[in-house]
């Protein structure tokens, strides 16, 4: 089950997922509410996009599922897995946020990032927040030719803000039994060096370490060996 980050749909994981099919592995890429073109992001919170998870897994009576986040998403893992422990086999986090008890996603930010977040959503009519092309192409997809970066940067839609600054009740997943895994990406500029691994890898205690090069867009620019990675990353 691979869960996609901010700005993103489950559209992002496709050309990994047909990787994955290729290895004999079952792929599904569910779409958060509000990240389909055209649709009401107003009043969108973190507990919609994990509900809408809980729902993709029981609606099709889905067992021993390794789920997958990338980014933005690990904080959705690390939610969904407080809530259907028993349908999970293993806890996978692709160059993802790790979020403390109690923190958001919003605190591992950088100060000046956050406050320039903060300020769009407020600007905007829904309180959502775009992602410029220019950080798109230089910090997250760098690796990619322009033509294919702004054709990935043109399917983006505005990223609902508060599910970013909401401060999250991870108590039960601190304390989970859930095997883990950390998808490391050598040249990820999304955030400050170190900030991904081990920053923030360090906080799910014992974990599988698997890494790789490539930008935070490895799904796009490198989706077959990324795909062989989680693989790696799936098992003990």
């Amino acid at each position: 089950m691979l869960l996609h980050g901010s700005w993103h749909g489950g559209w992002a994981w496709e050309p990994t997922a047909w990787c994955l099919r290729e290895l004999g592995h079952k792929a599904f890429a569910p779409t958060y509410p509000g990240h389909l073109p055209g649709a009401s992001r107003a009043g969108i919170r973190h507990d919609d996009y994990v509900e809408a998870v809980v729902r993709f897994v029981a609606g099709r009576d889905l067992h021993d599922v390794v789920l997958v986040g990338h980014s933005f998403g690990g904080s959705v893992v690390s939610r969904v897995s407080q809530v259907i422990p028993d349908r999970l086999k293993r806890l996978v986090f692709h160059t993802a946020f790790v979020v403390a008890d109690g923190a958001s996603v919003n605190d591992e930010f950088p100060d000046d990032q956050t406050a320039m977040f903060e300020a769009a959503a407020q600007a905007s009519p829904d309180g959502t927040v775009e992602c410029s092309w220019e950080v798109f192409r230089d910090l997250f997809i760098q690796d990619a030719s322009p033509e294919a970066a702004r054709s990935v940067w043109e399917r983006l839609v505005p990223q609902p803000f508060a599910p970013w600054a909401e401060k999250l009740d991870l108590r039960e997943f601190c304390r989970g039994e859930l095997p883990r895994s950390y998808v490391a990406v050598a040249d990820d500029l999304a955030l400050p060096p170190g900030r991904w691994h081990p920053g923030m890898s360090s906080r799910l205690g014992e974990f599988k370490l698997v890494e790789m090069g490539g930008s935070h867009e490895v799904m796009f620019t490198r989706p077959a060996e990324l795909a062989r990675k989680l693989a790696d990353a799936a098992n003990d």
